[in-house]
C-alpha cells in the first residue's frame, strides 16, 4: 500500500466536473471535504488559495498538486478531481489542467506532507497512470488506481 491509498476514499474521487478556474474547482472540493473533516468550506478554500497565492501547484503535462496545511484537521485528507473541460492553472508548460490530486494535512504536519506530496509527483510522472486516470470509467476504477500505484508499478 502507498501513503495516498488511506487519503482517498471512493468518495473523495470527483470525475468530469465543470470547473472553469482553481476557485471554482476548489470550491467544488471544498463543498465535498467540509462534512468529511469538520473542517469549514471556508477555512479549506482559503488554505488552497493562499498556496495558489505563492506559486502555481501545477506541475505541467496537464496535472497540479493543490495543496495547504489547514489549522483544526486531525489527519491528512486528499481529493482525486478530473474535470470535464481542462482549466488554466499556471502550470510551468501553460498546459490547461484536467487531473488533480488536492491534498489537506494538518498545520503542523511537515514530514508527512512532504512524502505524500513526492509520492503524487512521482505518481503522475508515469505516463501510463495519467493515461489511465483520463480514462477511467467512474470513482471506484480511479480510487483503485491511485491505492494500487507504487512507484515500481507498471500499467
Amino acid at each position: 500500500m502507498n501513503l495516498l491509498a488511506p487519503l482517498l476514499p471512493t468518495s473523495h474521487v470527483l470525475l468530469d466536473i465543470p470547473a472553469q478556474d482553481k476557485r471554482a474547482l476548489f470550491e467544488q472540493v471544498a463543498d465535498l471535504l467540509q462534512p468529511k473533516t469538520g473542517i469549514k468550506r471556508g477555512v479549506i478554500l482559503d488554505s488552497l488559495l493562499a498556496r495558489e497565492r505563492m506559486g502555481s501547484t501545477g506541475l505541467g503535462r496537464g496535472i497540479a498538486i493543490p495543496h495547504g496545511r489547514v489549522r483544526g484537521l486531525r489527519e491528512a485528507v486528499g481529493c482525486f478531481v478530473r474535470v470535464l473541460t481542462p482549466i488554466p492553472f499556471d502550470s510551468p508548460d501553460e498546459t490547461p489542467v484536467h487531473l488533480v490530486f488536492v491534498l489537506l494535512v494538518p498545520e503542523k504536519s511537515t514530514d508527512l506532507h512532504l512524502e505524500i506530496l513526492s509520492e503524487l509527483a512521482q505518481m503522475f510522472s508515469d505516463r501510463s497512470m495519467r493515461e489511465a486516470l483520463a480514462a477511467a470509467p467512474d470513482a471506484t476504477a480511479a480510487q483503485r488506481l491511485i491505492a494500487g500505484w507504487h512507484t515500481n508499478a507498471s500499467f
